[in-house]
């Protein structure tokens, strides 16, 4: 179970290394204001995922998305929608 700490921001202020220090321990930690949740701190996650563009090609936009429509073109040429 996760340990939950929950202060005030006025509070936090003083307190702040001691809560960054917990929240990368993995303890949740909540700061209110009157009472209510406003903020959370959490750990800075800096994982840069590579990526490979490309990747959804043709799974988008799919491949015949430029030709004619004939459906379309009979509609232009004066046809009824069917």
């Amino acid at each position: 179970m996760v340990n939950m700490i929950e202060t005030s921001i006025t509070d936090a202020k003083a307190r702040l290394s001691s809560l960054v220090e917990a929240a990368l321990q993995g303890e949740d930690v909540i700061l209110d204001r009157a009472g209510k949740p406003v903020a959370k701190i959490v750990p800075f996650n800096d994982s840069k995922k590579s990526r490979l563009p490309g990747g959804l090609e043709g799974l988008i936009v799919p491949d015949d998305f430029d030709d004619p429509d004939p459906e379309i073109i009979n509609l232009f040429e004066g046809g009824e929608l069917v």
